[in-house]
């Protein structure tokens, strides 16, 4: 496919009336069993958008490939991969912050998350551009809660760069060589600052069309630092399906979550209408994403918007399209 290549107008056409007039910018993938659909509007089917928190599935294939490797398991903790010192932290295990039920806050104190945020919406900067050094300095200054289940940006962050400790390299090029290398990912790829951004890099824009900058950094990547192709998450969407890609484990359930909802490695495990979905989110400050497979009736959908409104409904929507127009 060229650069300005929309893919399946009947699945952007779809696509474009599931998600509304807020989202003029968007890509869309689908699988159901071996026939692939890749479809896009605004932009080309090679253009990269921020996967957001669709990052943190990444990070949990990652976590469940190494558990397989033997250089980690659940009950490993940060203080034996990265240099914490005698902090509340270093004692968190990795299996806790794969599920969500370390303690960690989301973002903590002393990255004053108040001000990041206002920060974003007066003038749409980048709340996540530190280093990994840094992140680590929030680390040992941080309180943890009760392990209960919590949202923590923070948590999967250290998580992913605890994942590279244990395998002697930086998360970047753990990314590289255990999965974008692997299965043919061309387009997904990490930047640390503007600088390393693609051409075909998408600009997100708020609800409102205001631009947002691109949430680049070395920090949080592993939490929601990841950008892609819609031909790249077809790709790994399939891969998911086919049980391919390395650390699927991360896609089984292991810990509840809420009503009808448990987690594996970071992915969602949903009862919705009677089938299970296994899925994930993400949103920063331009875009927002949603990947969501039925692995029982192998099928799949993502898509990527370039604005900051939620993709979650059309998502489930068409999912549910896809998987009766297979599975009557």
């Amino acid at each position: 496919m060229t650069p300005l290549d929309p893919g399946d107008e009947h699945l952007a056409s779809r696509t474009g009336e599931l998600l509304g007039s807020r989202h003029p910018v968007f890509a869309v993938a689908t699988v159901s069993g071996s026939a692939v659909s890749v479809a896009s509007r605004g932009a080309g089917v090679d253009a990269d958008f921020e996967i957001a928190s669709i990052s943190k599935g990444l990070t949990g294939l990652l976590y469940a490939d190494a558990c397989d490797r033997h250089e980690i398991s659940p009950e490993s903790t940060l203080g034996d991969l990265l240099p914490l010192g005698d902090v509340p932290a270093a004692g968190v295990t990795l299996g806790s912050l794969s599920t969500h039920r370390s303690g960690l806050p989301s973002v903590p104190r002393s990255a004053q998350p108040l001000r990041r945020t206002i920060a974003l919406w007066r003038h749409g900067s980048n709340p996540y551009g530190e280093s990994r050094e840094e992140l680590l300095a929030h680390a040992r200054g941080v309180r943890l809660g009760s392990p209960r289940t919590r949202y923590s940006n923070v948590g999967f962050a250290l998580l992913g760069h605890a994942i590279a400790g244990a395998a002697g390299m930086a998360f970047v090029d753990v990314v590289r060589s255990r999965l974008t290398r692997p299965l043919g990912l061309e387009h997904l790829y990490l930047p640390a600052t503007v600088d390393e951004l693609r051409p075909a890099a998408v600009t997100g824009r708020s609800r409102r069309g205001a631009a947002r900058e691109p949430w680049t950094g070395e920090a949080w990547a592993p939490a929601g630092g990841v950008r892609a192709s819609i031909l790249d998450m077809a790709r790994l969407t399939a891969a998911l399906l086919d049980t391919s890609t390395p650390g699927v484990a991360a896609l089984d359930p292991v810990a509840p979550l809420g009503s009808r909802t448990q987690i594996g490695a970071g992915w969602v495990v949903t009862e919705v209408d009677g089938r299970t979905i296994t899925w994930h989110n993400g949103g920063s400050g331009g875009f927002r994403s949603w990947l969501g497979v039925d692995r029982a009736a192998g099928t799949g959908v993502v898509i990527l918007s370039a604005t900051a409104a939620s993709v979650d409904r059309p998502g489930f929507a068409l999912l549910a399209e896809i998987t009766r127009a297979k599975v009557p």
